[in-house]
């Protein structure tokens, strides 16, 4: 019997609000948290806007030896963990350590402290040949992805399997597929999983802008993400984090444990195309919804909310409509569909866990976001995109996807608990 897998925590950083609660109620206000960039002088760049967290390390209870030890996104994803743990109410002293595991995803992992020191090292990049004796102690915290999974390991006590997943722009939502995967298989019976990403520093602002991804809009921040919409130029970059306690789905109901959604399906699948191109015909995507379909034992018609990659690049945009269209069929112009990108920004690696979360509410809800500053929308994006307005509906499952440089195409199906009241 296949063992099935439960999210009974959540905990949230993304812009606009310090956790799960304002999260919520930023997506369902509709109301947008992109603003012009204050971590440093963005005044030479092409985009100079972006989705920041207001997050104070210290106010969140990290030690100041937490601080100097992690980076950024290192320490998003253990506050995050934290508030996944505290909202579980699950006793992690009472669980076998070997049995609890960690899946975390990133795109750029430490991008921000390694550009940091070295600006350092280089004296502010007038040294060709660093100096090493102005290196951090923790140079290889920053270096090594694989230390962010480890520090939200110890921070649980976690024994089991540990891993880091980094396929650029799926990361949060392959890291959670691999969570569930390793409970389904019994290698774990608890996984703490999501992913954590803080790209708004110079190098990956300025990568973006070589290749004009991102939007120019700089004169209207709050409005400059328009997914779906025909003035839609570019994503605005964004930094954020969502880490989730997956569980067993019995053990959770045998401690009466408040599940906020079981994950019944997920699927990823490559398109071996090109890195940052994407066919029309939204083939590969449509793969992945299938198979996720498929796992989940779903019919197309028993989707209630499609919350959709929507990054407001026009290839992307076109590409999920049409995959959209070829794996739900006609129920495609029936099922709403909404980018929270709109309101949130994208935050690379880590915006599929944020979705996830997104998603997860929306079923607690019974909600669905609006996509945000849509108010022309582009012929051939169709469908019913939910325009700048929170819909009030029955929310029961809901498929979430992702898209990534590389050609990654991902999807994951979550169903509101069986049992559960609306």
């Amino acid at each position: 019997m296949t063992r099935r897998v439960a999210i009974t925590g959540i905990g949230v950083r993304a812009p606009g609000g310090s956790g799960t609660k304002e999260f919520w109620d930023l997506l369902s206000s509709g109301r947008t948290a992109t603003r012009a960039i204050s971590a440093f002088d963005a005044g030479a760049f092409r985009s100079r806007i972006a989705g920041e967290v207001d997050f104070d390390a210290a106010a969140e209870g990290l030690s100041p030896r937490e601080i100097r030890r992690m980076d950024r996104a290192s320490q998003f994803a253990v506050v995050c963990t934290r508030d996944a743990v505290a909202d579980s109410g699950l006793d992690f002293d009472v669980v076998d350590p070997a049995r609890i595991g960690v899946s975390l995803g990133s795109a750029v992992a430490s991008a921000t402290s390694l550009e940091n020191e070295y600006l350092v090292m280089s004296d502010a990049g007038r040294k060709w040949l660093v100096d090493q004796d102005y290196m951090s102690p923790h140079m290889f915290d920053y270096l090594s992805p694989g230390v962010m999974p480890a520090e939200v390991a110890w921070a649980v006590g976690a024994e089991g399997p540990t891993t880091m997943v980094s396929d650029g722009c799926t990361s949060g939502l392959d890291a959670v597929g691999y969570g569930v995967q390793l409970i389904r298989e019994n290698s774990a019976d608890i996984v703490l999983a999501g992913a954590a990403d803080t790209p708004i520093s110079p190098i990956v602002v300025a990568c973006f802008d070589a290749i004009k991804a991102t939007t120019p809009r700089n004169d209207d921040p709050a409005r400059a993400s328009r997914p779906f919409d025909g003035s839609r130029n570019g994503f605005v970059l964004a930094e954020g984090a969502a880490m989730f306690v997956l569980e067993e789905y019995e053990r959770a109901l045998r401690r009466g444990a408040h599940i906020y959604a079981e994950i019944g399906g997920y699927a990823t699948r490559c398109n071996a195309y090109h890195m940052t191109g994407l066919k029309t015909d939204g083939r590969e995507m449509a793969e992945a919804i299938r198979v996720a379909l498929e796992v989940s034992r779903t019919d197309p018609t028993g989707i209630d909310y499609v919350n959709a990659h929507g990054s407001g690049t026009k290839q992307n945009d076109r590409h999920e409509t049409a995959a959209f269209k070829r794996s739900l069929g006609p129920h495609a112009y029936d099922v709403p569909v909404s980018s929270i990108k709109s309101m949130v920004g994208h935050s690379l690696g880590a915006i599929g866990s944020i979705e996830i979360a997104a998603c997860a509410l929306a079923i607690e809800h019974n909600v669905v976001p609006p996509t945000a500053n849509l108010h022309t929308p582009d012929p051939e994006c169709d469908l019913d995109y939910v325009p700048l307005t929170a819909r009030e509906q029955r929310v029961d499952t809901v498929l979430t996807v992702g898209s990534g440089f590389g050609g990654f195409q991902s999807a994951m199906v979550l169903h509101r608990p069986k049992g559960a009241t609306a």
